[in-house]
């Protein structure tokens, strides 16, 4: 099975950048990128060292309810062109990911989560999108929780970012 990886949407990296309050109703945060584990959720490429950044805390689900995680994010202070590459983005730099499957309701599919070898991404994830009851997988930071991305069988839209 064929998977497709997506960023933050546009609109949401737009309005974030317009001033839109995060999930914690605060504005988001401006900083300088040291050039060091700042990975852009729109771009999903490294903030470049001295390039403008956001940190916010973002819930990319539809409404909250106790599995609709929030995090903090960073996001290119600048308009950046959203990823849409093939493989594994440039951002997931890290050897490890935690990796898991929501229901279509955006509940965690017990039993799924796990963590992945970077480059054993790809084929989790298809692996636990061949289920029938998971809709979609996140990649999130092994270390700190932080959401990475959003994983879907290709040729479907995420649900909820």
């Amino acid at each position: 099975m064929d998977v497709t990886i997506h960023p933050m949407p546009t609109a949401v990296a737009r309005a974030f950048r317009a001033g839109a309050p995060d999930a914690n109703g605060q504005l988001p945060e401006r900083a300088t990128s040291d050039g060091g584990a700042n990975p852009c959720r729109h771009c999903l490429r490294m903030i470049p060292e001295g390039a403008g950044m956001l940190i916010l805390a973002w819930r990319p689900f539809s409404a909250p309810q106790p599995y609709a995680e929030v995090g903090p994010v960073f996001l290119c202070a600048a308009d950046c062109a959203a990823w849409e590459g093939e493989g594994i983005p440039p951002a997931l730099a890290s050897p490890e990911y935690l990796v898991k499957g929501y229901s279509a309701g955006e509940r965690i599919v017990y039993g799924t989560g796990g963590i992945v070898p970077v480059g054993d991404i790809p084929a989790r994830a298809a692996a636990l999108l061949a289920e029938p009851r998971v809709a979609f997988v996140d990649i999130r930071s092994a270390r700190n929780n932080c959401f990475q991305a959003r994983v879907t069988r290709s040729g479907e839209a995420p649900p909820a970012l």
